[in-house]
């Protein structure tokens, strides 16, 4: 059953729905305003029974009305009528139009819950960095006079072995010893587990 639609200036012509999207096919602009006659208000329903936002459903019908004009060449008779082909783009401009105003929404809220978290508690990282000098240092008063220089000039001073038993006038071997003796007394003081 053809739909019969008023168009031009000749009311005597009365081309149905699906020659009309033919025609905007080809680029007929006057064809093209016949087809928005007819389909704008089905179109704008679709919209707002998906959207149920005013604003929004005028919007997504406006789209679908330039996607009809842009893909009116990929319009297929065989597959439904015209009017079906145009409302289901309708549908699915809505729908679309949903996710991305949910996606939106959760990535507000993601944002606004990182924007409550703090950063960094300065506070309490300036406390926690003392404690632990005053414990390594506690630690360091455990250990032997020789193995408290020694890692003091390694690990403070940034000097070698070779350079810890020239400074300390000592056999490589001895001062490599004591700091492995050092280390493992201040690993054990400090509870750290290996």
């Amino acid at each position: 059953m053809k739909e019969a639609i008023s168009f031009g200036r000749n009311p005597s012509m009365r081309p149905d729905l699906q020659e009309l999207v033919g025609r905007v096919a080809l680029g007929d602009e006057d064809a093209f305003a016949a087809v928005y006659d007819v389909v704008v208000s089905p179109v704008l329903g679709v919209a707002r029974a998906v959207l149920r936002d005013h604003a929004q459903s005028e919007e997504v019908a406006q789209e679908v009305l330039v996607e009809v004009w842009r893909t009116a060449p990929c319009y297929r008779p065989d597959r439904g009528t015209a009017m079906n082909w145009i409302l289901t783009l309708a549908h699915r401009r809505a729908i679309d139009r949903v996710r991305s105003v949910e996606a939106a929404a959760a990535r507000d809220h993601k944002a606004a819950l990182l924007a409550r978290t703090p950063e960094f508690d300065e506070v309490t990282e300036q406390v926690e960095t003392r404690l632990e000098r005053e414990q390594v240092r506690r630690c360091l008063r455990t250990l032997t006079e020789i193995q408290r220089q020694a890692v003091t000039l390694a690990y403070y001073r940034g000097l070698t072995y070779r350079q810890v038993a020239e400074a300390l006038t000592l056999p490589l071997g001895t001062v490599k010893t004591r700091l492995r003796d050092g280390l493992i007394r201040l690993r054990d003081c400090l509870g750290v587990t290996a």
